[in-house]
Protein backbone atom coordinates (compact mmCIF):
# COMPACT_ATOMS: atom_id res chain seq x y z
CA UNK A 1 0.00 0.00 0.00
CA UNK A 2 1.65 4.01 -0.90
CA UNK A 3 2.36 5.58 1.94
CA UNK A 4 2.47 9.13 1.58
CA UNK A 5 6.06 9.36 0.91
CA UNK A 6 5.84 7.63 -2.36
CA UNK A 7 2.52 10.09 -3.37
CA UNK A 8 3.36 13.10 -5.97
CA UNK A 9 3.33 16.19 -4.89
CA UNK A 10 0.09 17.83 -5.05
CA UNK A 11 -1.67 14.73 -4.82
CA UNK A 12 -3.40 13.26 -1.44
CA UNK A 13 -4.47 9.75 -0.68
CA UNK A 14 -7.99 8.37 -0.27
CA UNK A 15 -7.31 8.17 3.17
CA UNK A 16 -9.33 10.58 5.58
CA UNK A 17 -7.38 11.80 8.96
CA UNK A 18 -9.16 11.06 11.92
CA UNK A 19 -10.42 14.73 13.38
CA UNK A 20 -8.41 15.98 16.91
CA UNK A 21 -10.09 18.55 19.39
CA UNK A 22 -7.46 21.32 19.37
CA UNK A 23 -8.11 21.50 23.08
CA UNK A 24 -7.85 18.25 25.34
CA UNK A 25 -10.46 16.95 28.07
CA UNK A 26 -7.92 17.51 30.74
CA UNK A 27 -7.34 21.25 29.70
CA UNK A 28 -11.29 21.56 30.12
CA UNK A 29 -11.42 19.96 33.59
CA UNK A 30 -8.09 21.90 35.01
CA UNK A 31 -9.44 25.54 33.58
CA UNK A 32 -13.43 25.23 34.49
CA UNK A 33 -12.34 26.35 38.32
CA UNK A 34 -10.56 29.36 37.41
CA UNK A 35 -13.03 29.98 34.82
CA UNK A 36 -15.88 29.85 37.57
CA UNK A 37 -14.02 32.19 39.50
CA UNK A 38 -13.38 34.81 36.78
CA UNK A 39 -17.41 34.90 36.17
CA UNK A 40 -17.67 35.32 40.07
CA UNK A 41 -15.00 38.36 39.86
CA UNK A 42 -16.91 39.67 36.99
CA UNK A 43 -20.12 39.27 38.49
CA UNK A 44 -19.38 41.30 42.11
CA UNK A 45 -17.65 44.13 39.92
CA UNK A 46 -20.53 44.84 37.89
CA UNK A 47 -23.57 43.84 39.84
CA UNK A 48 -24.67 46.87 42.68
CA UNK A 49 -25.26 44.66 45.65
CA UNK A 50 -23.85 45.92 49.02
CA UNK A 51 -25.49 42.83 50.88
CA UNK A 52 -24.07 40.25 48.67
CA UNK A 53 -27.32 38.52 48.32
CA UNK A 54 -28.66 38.39 51.51
CA UNK A 55 -32.35 38.81 51.87
CA UNK A 56 -33.35 42.43 52.18
CA UNK A 57 -36.42 44.69 51.84
CA UNK A 58 -37.19 48.02 50.75
CA UNK A 59 -39.53 50.00 52.64
CA UNK A 60 -40.39 53.89 52.89
CA UNK A 61 -38.66 56.30 54.80
CA UNK A 62 -41.20 59.10 55.03
CA UNK A 63 -40.72 61.03 58.00
CA UNK A 64 -44.72 61.61 59.83
CA UNK A 65 -45.47 64.22 62.15
CA UNK A 66 -46.08 63.12 65.94
CA UNK A 67 -50.04 62.95 66.05
CA UNK A 68 -52.73 65.07 67.39
CA UNK A 69 -52.37 65.89 71.53
CA UNK A 70 -48.49 65.28 71.49
CA UNK A 71 -48.43 61.77 70.97
CA UNK A 72 -45.54 59.53 68.98
CA UNK A 73 -45.34 56.44 68.01
CA UNK A 74 -44.21 53.60 70.08
CA UNK A 75 -41.23 51.39 70.29
CA UNK A 76 -40.30 49.96 66.66
CA UNK A 77 -39.70 45.86 67.24
CA UNK A 78 -36.97 44.40 65.22
CA UNK A 79 -37.79 42.46 61.50
CA UNK A 80 -39.31 39.38 61.61
CA UNK A 81 -40.40 39.66 65.35
CA UNK A 82 -43.62 41.19 64.82
CA UNK A 83 -46.36 41.03 62.62
CA UNK A 84 -49.22 43.10 61.81
CA UNK A 85 -52.99 41.64 62.87
CA UNK A 86 -55.15 41.10 60.70
CA UNK A 87 -56.52 43.96 58.36
CA UNK A 88 -53.27 45.82 59.24
CA UNK A 89 -50.84 44.97 56.53
CA UNK A 90 -50.66 48.81 55.44
CA UNK A 91 -49.54 49.59 59.19
CA UNK A 92 -46.72 47.01 59.81
CA UNK A 93 -44.87 44.44 58.29
CA UNK A 94 -42.17 42.34 59.53
CA UNK A 95 -39.66 43.52 57.04
CA UNK A 96 -39.62 46.41 58.98
CA UNK A 97 -42.03 48.69 57.98
CA UNK A 98 -42.97 51.93 60.45
CA UNK A 99 -44.10 50.90 63.82
CA UNK A 100 -47.71 50.93 65.04
CA UNK A 101 -49.00 53.67 65.87
CA UNK A 102 -49.93 54.68 69.68
CA UNK A 103 -52.70 52.59 71.06
CA UNK A 104 -52.51 50.21 68.04
CA UNK A 105 -52.40 46.10 69.25
CA UNK A 106 -50.15 44.21 67.24
CA UNK A 107 -48.96 40.23 67.06
CA UNK A 108 -46.09 39.02 68.87
CA UNK A 109 -44.75 36.08 67.64
CA UNK A 110 -42.27 33.82 69.26
CA UNK A 111 -39.71 32.43 67.25
CA UNK A 112 -39.06 29.31 69.18
CA UNK A 113 -42.50 28.10 69.55
CA UNK A 114 -44.44 29.82 67.53
CA UNK A 115 -46.82 31.18 70.33
CA UNK A 116 -48.86 34.25 69.56
CA UNK A 117 -50.00 37.00 71.61
CA UNK A 118 -51.88 40.43 71.47
CA UNK A 119 -50.08 43.36 72.51
CA UNK A 120 -51.39 46.65 72.57
CA UNK A 121 -48.97 49.50 72.65
CA UNK A 122 -49.94 52.58 74.77
CA UNK A 123 -49.29 56.28 73.83
CA UNK A 124 -46.16 58.03 74.03
CA UNK A 125 -46.08 62.00 74.22
CA UNK A 126 -44.28 63.86 71.97
CA UNK A 127 -41.00 64.39 73.69
CA UNK A 128 -40.33 60.27 73.78
CA UNK A 129 -39.81 60.19 77.33
CA UNK A 130 -43.45 59.80 78.77
CA UNK A 131 -43.50 63.19 79.38
CA UNK A 132 -41.96 63.04 82.66
CA UNK A 133 -38.22 64.21 82.26
CA UNK A 134 -37.84 66.79 85.14
CA UNK A 135 -35.20 69.17 83.44
CA UNK A 136 -33.98 70.40 86.92
CA UNK A 137 -32.53 66.64 87.07
CA UNK A 138 -30.57 66.32 83.87
CA UNK A 139 -27.10 68.10 83.03
CA UNK A 140 -25.34 67.99 79.95
CA UNK A 141 -21.82 66.19 79.68
CA UNK A 142 -19.71 65.69 75.94
CA UNK A 143 -21.81 62.45 75.77
CA UNK A 144 -25.33 64.18 76.27
CA UNK A 145 -27.63 64.74 79.11
CA UNK A 146 -26.77 62.83 82.25
CA UNK A 147 -29.04 62.93 85.68
CA UNK A 148 -27.91 65.37 88.57
CA UNK A 149 -29.53 66.37 92.08
CA UNK A 150 -31.98 69.29 91.19
CA UNK A 151 -30.80 72.76 92.77
CA UNK A 152 -33.73 72.41 95.45
CA UNK A 153 -31.92 69.09 96.23
CA UNK A 154 -34.65 67.11 94.71
CA UNK A 155 -33.03 63.29 93.53
CA UNK A 156 -33.94 60.96 90.85
CA UNK A 157 -34.50 58.33 92.80
CA UNK A 158 -37.28 60.14 94.74
CA UNK A 159 -38.32 62.32 91.76
CA UNK A 160 -38.96 58.83 89.24
CA UNK A 161 -39.83 56.83 92.20
CA UNK A 162 -43.28 55.07 91.30
CA UNK A 163 -46.06 56.09 94.17
CA UNK A 164 -47.56 53.25 96.19
CA UNK A 165 -50.78 53.23 97.20
CA UNK A 166 -50.89 52.58 100.83
CA UNK A 167 -48.22 54.77 101.27
CA UNK A 168 -44.27 53.62 102.46
CA UNK A 169 -45.98 54.43 105.76
CA UNK A 170 -48.59 52.16 105.89
CA UNK A 171 -48.08 49.18 104.34
CA UNK A 172 -48.74 46.29 106.32
CA UNK A 173 -47.10 42.64 106.12
CA UNK A 174 -44.03 41.94 104.06
CA UNK A 175 -42.59 44.11 101.63
CA UNK A 176 -40.92 42.08 98.46
CA UNK A 177 -39.45 44.09 95.67
CA UNK A 178 -38.12 41.88 91.97
CA UNK A 179 -36.22 43.33 89.93
CA UNK A 180 -36.53 42.35 86.29
CA UNK A 181 -33.23 43.25 84.06
CA UNK A 182 -31.98 42.05 80.22
CA UNK A 183 -34.65 44.46 78.90
CA UNK A 184 -34.43 47.41 75.78
CA UNK A 185 -32.35 44.50 73.50
CA UNK A 186 -35.10 42.00 72.51
CA UNK A 187 -38.29 43.13 70.90
CA UNK A 188 -40.32 40.31 72.05
CA UNK A 189 -38.98 39.80 75.48
CA UNK A 190 -39.55 43.69 76.45
CA UNK A 191 -43.03 43.44 74.74
CA UNK A 192 -43.59 40.30 76.48
CA UNK A 193 -42.13 41.65 80.06
CA UNK A 194 -44.22 45.04 79.68
CA UNK A 195 -47.37 43.12 78.88
CA UNK A 196 -47.29 40.63 81.51
CA UNK A 197 -45.48 42.17 84.62
CA UNK A 198 -47.33 44.52 87.11
CA UNK A 199 -46.44 47.73 87.82
CA UNK A 200 -44.21 47.09 91.08
CA UNK A 201 -42.09 45.39 89.04
CA UNK A 202 -38.56 47.06 88.72
CA UNK A 203 -37.59 46.94 85.13
CA UNK A 204 -33.60 47.25 84.12
CA UNK A 205 -32.80 48.13 80.95
CA UNK A 206 -29.44 47.51 78.81
CA UNK A 207 -27.42 50.52 77.58
CA UNK A 208 -27.10 48.71 73.76
CA UNK A 209 -30.60 48.95 72.95
CA UNK A 210 -32.08 50.73 70.32
CA UNK A 211 -35.27 53.36 70.65
CA UNK A 212 -34.45 53.21 74.39
CA UNK A 213 -36.07 56.43 75.94
CA UNK A 214 -39.29 55.20 73.80
CA UNK A 215 -39.23 51.44 75.81
CA UNK A 216 -38.27 53.21 78.77
CA UNK A 217 -41.39 55.85 78.21
CA UNK A 218 -43.68 53.17 78.18
CA UNK A 219 -42.29 51.24 81.01
CA UNK A 220 -43.01 54.20 83.18
CA UNK A 221 -45.91 54.88 81.73
CA UNK A 222 -47.24 51.66 82.96
CA UNK A 223 -45.80 52.31 86.66
CA UNK A 224 -42.53 50.40 86.62
CA UNK A 225 -39.61 52.01 88.16
CA UNK A 226 -36.91 51.93 86.37
CA UNK A 227 -33.01 50.95 86.69
CA UNK A 228 -29.48 51.60 84.14
CA UNK A 229 -27.96 48.53 83.67
CA UNK A 230 -24.11 49.16 83.49
CA UNK A 231 -21.26 46.61 81.86
CA UNK A 232 -18.79 46.06 83.97
CA UNK A 233 -15.64 43.57 84.18
CA UNK A 234 -16.38 40.07 84.65
CA UNK A 235 -13.16 37.88 86.20
CA UNK A 236 -13.47 35.95 82.53
CA UNK A 237 -12.85 39.25 80.65
CA UNK A 238 -12.52 39.25 78.09
CA UNK A 239 -13.34 36.29 77.27
CA UNK A 240 -16.68 37.02 78.46
CA UNK A 241 -16.94 40.78 77.14
CA UNK A 242 -20.16 42.76 78.72
CA UNK A 243 -19.80 44.65 75.71
CA UNK A 244 -18.23 48.27 74.21
CA UNK A 245 -17.08 50.84 77.29
CA UNK A 246 -17.52 48.41 80.09
CA UNK A 247 -16.20 49.64 83.43
CA UNK A 248 -12.47 48.05 83.69
CA UNK A 249 -10.75 47.39 87.11
CA UNK A 250 -7.23 48.29 84.49
CA UNK A 251 -8.86 51.86 84.02
CA UNK A 252 -8.45 54.72 86.02
CA UNK A 253 -10.96 56.33 88.15
CA UNK A 254 -11.52 58.95 85.57
CA UNK A 255 -11.87 56.89 82.61
CA UNK A 256 -14.73 54.92 83.94
CA UNK A 257 -16.53 57.66 85.33
CA UNK A 258 -16.40 59.21 81.84
CA UNK A 259 -17.44 55.95 80.55
CA UNK A 260 -20.19 55.60 83.19
CA UNK A 261 -21.63 59.50 81.69
CA UNK A 262 -21.83 57.55 78.09
CA UNK A 263 -23.80 54.89 79.65
CA UNK A 264 -25.75 57.39 81.60
CA UNK A 265 -26.56 59.55 78.71
CA UNK A 266 -28.63 56.66 77.04
CA UNK A 267 -31.85 57.52 78.17
CA UNK A 268 -33.50 59.30 81.34
CA UNK A 269 -35.71 58.46 83.92
CA UNK A 270 -34.55 56.01 85.95
CA UNK A 271 -34.53 55.74 89.93
CA UNK A 272 -30.68 54.27 89.67
CA UNK A 273 -28.37 51.87 88.10
CA UNK A 274 -27.45 48.51 88.39
CA UNK A 275 -24.80 46.49 87.48
CA UNK A 276 -24.67 44.20 84.47
CA UNK A 277 -21.98 41.15 85.20
CA UNK A 278 -19.19 42.73 86.75
CA UNK A 279 -17.80 40.10 89.41
CA UNK A 280 -14.16 41.40 88.97
CA UNK A 281 -15.28 45.23 88.91
CA UNK A 282 -17.50 44.53 91.91
CA UNK A 283 -14.74 43.03 94.07
CA UNK A 284 -12.24 45.39 94.25
CA UNK A 285 -12.62 48.51 96.26
CA UNK A 286 -10.95 51.22 94.35
CA UNK A 287 -13.15 50.42 91.30
CA UNK A 288 -16.63 50.21 92.69
CA UNK A 289 -15.56 53.16 95.19
CA UNK A 290 -15.98 56.35 92.75
CA UNK A 291 -18.39 54.53 91.21
CA UNK A 292 -20.50 54.63 93.75
CA UNK A 293 -19.77 57.99 95.02
CA UNK A 294 -20.92 59.17 91.72
CA UNK A 295 -24.40 57.59 92.02
CA UNK A 296 -24.93 59.06 95.56
CA UNK A 297 -23.76 62.46 94.34
CA UNK A 298 -26.27 62.14 91.50
CA UNK A 299 -28.87 61.22 93.97
CA UNK A 300 -29.55 57.83 92.20
CA UNK A 301 -29.88 54.74 94.17
CA UNK A 302 -27.05 51.64 93.02
CA UNK A 303 -28.22 47.95 92.93
CA UNK A 304 -26.69 44.93 93.28
CA UNK A 305 -28.14 42.10 91.62
CA UNK A 306 -26.42 39.79 94.32
CA UNK A 307 -24.86 37.44 91.27
CA UNK A 308 -21.75 37.59 92.84
CA UNK A 309 -20.64 36.75 96.56
CA UNK A 310 -17.71 38.70 96.23
CA UNK A 311 -19.22 42.21 95.98
CA UNK A 312 -17.97 44.91 98.25
CA UNK A 313 -20.70 47.23 97.08
CA UNK A 314 -23.12 47.19 100.41
CA UNK A 315 -19.87 47.89 102.52
CA UNK A 316 -19.13 50.94 100.14
CA UNK A 317 -22.19 52.33 100.24
CA UNK A 318 -22.89 51.99 103.77
CA UNK A 319 -19.34 54.09 104.61
CA UNK A 320 -20.54 56.40 101.89
CA UNK A 321 -24.31 57.29 103.02
CA UNK A 322 -25.62 55.91 99.09
CA UNK A 323 -28.44 54.73 98.57
CA UNK A 324 -28.25 51.12 98.06
CA UNK A 325 -30.35 47.67 97.78
CA UNK A 326 -29.13 44.23 96.82
CA UNK A 327 -30.55 41.13 95.80
CA UNK A 328 -30.85 39.12 98.17
CA UNK A 329 -31.98 35.47 95.78
CA UNK A 330 -31.24 35.17 91.89
CA UNK A 331 -34.50 33.75 91.05
CA UNK A 332 -33.46 32.13 87.94
CA UNK A 333 -30.34 30.77 88.34
CA UNK A 334 -31.75 27.60 87.37
CA UNK A 335 -34.11 28.99 84.37
CA UNK A 336 -36.62 26.39 84.65
CA UNK A 337 -40.23 26.94 85.82
CA UNK A 338 -40.30 24.41 88.43
CA UNK A 339 -36.56 26.01 89.67
CA UNK A 340 -38.05 29.49 89.60
CA UNK A 341 -41.40 28.67 91.55
CA UNK A 342 -38.93 27.66 94.42
CA UNK A 343 -36.99 30.59 94.14
CA UNK A 344 -40.44 32.68 94.93
CA UNK A 345 -41.30 30.45 97.70
CA UNK A 346 -37.67 31.16 99.39
CA UNK A 347 -37.97 34.83 98.52
CA UNK A 348 -41.45 35.41 100.42
CA UNK A 349 -40.27 33.15 103.01
CA UNK A 350 -37.67 35.56 104.01
CA UNK A 351 -39.66 38.52 103.44
CA UNK A 352 -42.01 37.29 106.13
CA UNK A 353 -39.08 36.07 108.04
CA UNK A 354 -37.08 39.67 107.77
CA UNK A 355 -40.12 41.82 106.66
CA UNK A 356 -38.15 42.28 103.66
CA UNK A 357 -36.51 40.86 100.92
CA UNK A 358 -35.21 41.55 96.54
CA UNK A 359 -35.12 39.13 94.02
CA UNK A 360 -33.77 40.00 90.90
CA UNK A 361 -34.00 38.20 87.35
CA UNK A 362 -33.51 38.01 83.60
CA UNK A 363 -35.92 38.67 81.04
CA UNK A 364 -36.29 35.22 79.88
CA UNK A 365 -40.13 34.07 78.56
CA UNK A 366 -39.87 31.29 81.55
CA UNK A 367 -39.02 33.68 84.18
CA UNK A 368 -41.13 36.48 83.19
CA UNK A 369 -43.93 33.75 83.05
CA UNK A 370 -43.65 32.73 86.75
CA UNK A 371 -43.44 35.91 88.02
CA UNK A 372 -46.15 36.87 86.50
CA UNK A 373 -48.38 33.88 87.87
CA UNK A 374 -46.89 34.73 91.40
CA UNK A 375 -47.24 38.42 91.59
CA UNK A 376 -51.12 37.65 90.55
CA UNK A 377 -51.84 36.24 93.91
CA UNK A 378 -49.03 37.71 96.42
CA UNK A 379 -51.65 40.17 97.67
CA UNK A 380 -53.88 37.42 98.67
CA UNK A 381 -51.26 36.10 100.70
CA UNK A 382 -50.38 38.55 102.56
CA UNK A 383 -47.57 40.33 100.55
CA UNK A 384 -47.14 43.30 99.25
CA UNK A 385 -45.10 43.91 95.97
CA UNK A 386 -43.40 47.11 95.97
CA UNK A 387 -40.74 48.56 93.48
CA UNK A 388 -37.16 48.77 95.04
CA UNK A 389 -36.77 52.37 95.57
CA UNK A 390 -38.85 51.57 98.48
CA UNK A 391 -36.66 49.22 100.11
CA UNK A 392 -33.36 50.79 99.06
CA UNK A 393 -31.37 52.15 102.20
CA UNK A 394 -31.52 55.73 101.98
CA UNK A 395 -29.24 58.28 102.46
CA UNK A 396 -28.84 60.44 106.16
CA UNK A 397 -30.13 63.90 105.89
CA UNK A 398 -27.61 66.34 106.47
Amino acid sequence: MADDLSTPLGQTSGKKRRFVLPVRMTHVIAGAPAACLLILAGWIVAADDPFGGEPMAVVSAEVRPPAQGGKADAPMPSPGETSAPAGAADKTSPAGAPAPSAGQTITVIDGMSGKRQEVTIPANDAKGQGGLIDQRLVETSRHGTIPKIAPNGARPADVYARPLQPTFDKVAGPRLAIVVGGLGIGAAGTFEALAKLQGPVTLGFAPYGTDLPRWVARARGEGHEVLLQVPMEPFEYPDNDPGPQTLLTTLTATQNLDRLHWFMSRFQGYVGVANYMGARFTASETAIGPLLRETAKRGLVYFDDGTSARSVASQIAGANNAPFAKADIVLDADPTPTAIDAALTRLEAMARERGMAVGTATALPASIDRIAHWAKSAASRGVTLVPVSMIAIKPKST
